[in-house]
């Protein structure tokens, strides 16, 4: 709780003084986002580990933090105005990190970054694309599902979010469309694969594998 209070201080000092164009800090809003994003993914603050009793009583007297410091992330991501862009692609594993906390609030207010992201390189990269953010949220979500994070109702509603935003748009509703389409079916592989692996059967592995490949 005390660092929570900590990290507010620093929240309003960034956006008071280092957030308009003649003084923005590219290093410390980096600093900012990866203490944060470090706090929220903190062991002790994951209440999902602890017995029922004890998450009880944490909730009781302190809330859940994660969803604090969650929803303090996303919005400094949108105050971050057209400065986003050089956080892109750099940001979009931590951001995945804190969107896998099995928080539903939490991933309902964060996933939508992703398609702010898409949508901020498509606009100021002079490329009309989102590559940059695609590579890397492919290549980090492998890594995280890898690591034990992700799961069934995840897959859904990223899905879910990302069409949704990306039928609304004039421009990316084709290519995000594919894209989210691309994720939630190489996802859905990667849960299996992360499955099947202690499977006796190697015929299932190896077809597991191939789905992945």
């Amino acid at each position: 709780r005390v660092f929570l209070r900590a990290v507010d201080q620093f929240t309003s000092v960034l956006n008071r003084l280092f957030l308009d164009e003649a003084n923005f800090e590219l290093q410390l809003w980096n600093n900012y986002f990866h203490l944060a994003v470090a706090f929220l993914t903190h062991e002790s603050l994951q209440l999902e580990t602890f017995s029922q009793a004890k998450r009880n009583k944490i909730i009781k007297k302190y809330g859940d933090m994660r969803k604090e410091i969650g929803f303090k992330i996303r919005d400094m991501w949108y105050n971050l105005g057209r400065h986003k862009i050089k956080f892109i692609p750099a940001m979009v594993g931590p951001i995945l990190e804190v969107t896998l906390v099995p928080e539903p609030e939490l991933r309902k207010a964060t996933i939508p970054i992703f398609f702010d992201m898409m949508q901020c390189e498509f606009n100021f990269s002079g490329n009309r694309n989102f590559h940059m953010f695609e590579n890397e949220l492919i290549t980090k979500l492998d890594q995280e599902v890898e690591g034990g994070r992700g799961d069934e109702q995840y897959k859904i509603l990223l899905e879910k979010l990302l069409l949704e935003h990306c039928r609304k748009h004039k421009y990316l509703s084709a290519s995000g469309e594919v894209f989210a389409l691309l994720v939630s079916s190489l996802l859905e592989n990667l849960l299996d694969y992360r499955t099947i692996m202690h499977d006796e059967s190697k015929e299932n592995r190896m077809s597991c594998t191939v789905n992945v490949l």
